[in-house]
């Protein structure tokens, strides 16, 4: 679903155009930021549907993004993703195949890999080198956008390789900070950490006070009206779980508390198997059909096949 602007933007170098699409099933939203002196763009943290139950694939979301893009004239130069996500799918290789661009994530995603290769037993071709992206941003590293210039922030917490991206005033968070009454990711994770999470978000609200944020989901809580936009500034005073009421003790307290009443992502073992190749599905087999695995817990003697087990 393709959110328009409730204003009209001033489009230069440092006030880029942003424009929002929503994928209903898991609360996500992609992000087009284009530069309009050269109509570059890039794509962040985009969608590929997927049914769990049947294991159907279909490419709506990403659809509607590669009408906007071809409607408007844009060149997709990169295709961001702020984390490895455990909710949704990475449409990135297929927009890469049908607009180009290069899928980017931060440096740190060989960790991730190392973690969710071990958890899937994933044998030697799976690379943990994060050679699946075509690049891996360092803290601070810089890149372009046309005449945009962006700046990747390492923000681990919710898990170590999660980045956003500065680009002029647009801040692009991932699932590092939600609106301010819905407050912050979770931590528990495999590599999650909420201390190292809260030092994640106050380097993040040390920016400007009018530097633009865009969040990658959002519940809306008792109801209220879809949002995906607010400010350094709006965070800091008003977000429920990290504000000048709260020290960092606080927010561990809080942050992991809440965290042992939560469930799992229904999407987060496919999601984890694909999005730690960068959107790609692990190689079909001899049957030329592709499988992801679901690893099994609390099983006992008496349920495994006899036969198979000796």
């Amino acid at each position: 679903m393709l959110l328009k602007q409730k204003n009209n933007v001033v489009l230069d170098p440092v006030n880029p155009q942003v424009v929002a699409f929503f994928e209903p099933n898991s609360s996500t939203f992609s992000y087009i930021v284009r530069d309009r002196r050269s109509n570059h763009c890039a794509i962040i943290d985009s969608v590929l549907d997927f049914d769990y139950s049947s294991g159907q694939v279909s490419y709506q979301c990403a659809d509607e993004i590669i009408k906007h893009v071809e409607q408007a004239q844009l060149e997709v130069i990169l295709l961001l993703e702020t984390h490895v996500h455990a909710d949704h799918l990475s449409a990135a290789p297929y927009l890469q195949r049908c607009l180009g661009g290069k899928i980017a994530i931060s440096k740190n995603i060989k960790q991730v890999q190392h973690e969710f290769g071990t958890l899937f037993n994933e044998g030697d071709d799976f690379c943990r080198d994060g050679s699946q992206f075509d690049i891996l941003l360092d803290h601070q590293q810089q890149f372009e956008i046309g005449g945009l210039r962006g700046t990747a922030i390492a923000t681990p917490g919710h898990t170590p390789a999660c980045m956003s991206f500065l680009i002029g005033d647009a801040l692009f968070v991932g699932d590092t900070l939600f609106m301010p009454d819905s407050g912050t990711a979770r931590a528990d994770f495999p590599g999650g950490d909420a201390r190292v999470l809260y030092r994640s978000i106050m380097h993040l609200l040390s920016l400007a006070d009018d530097t633009r944020m865009f969040i990658c989901h959002d519940y809306q809580p008792e109801g209220r009206a879809l949002e995906y936009a607010t400010t350094v500034a709006a965070q800091r005073q008003h977000n429920i779980h990290v504000n000048p009421s709260l020290s960092e003790d606080d927010f561990v307290a809080l942050r992991e508390a809440r965290d042992k009443q939560l469930t799992v992502p229904k999407l987060i073992l496919p999601s984890l198997q694909v999005n730690m190749r960068a959107g790609f599905f692990p190689p079909t087999e001899d049957n030329q059909v592709c499988y992801l695995k679901v690893p099994v817990s609390g099983l006992r003697a008496e349920s495994q096949n006899p036969l198979v087990s000796r």
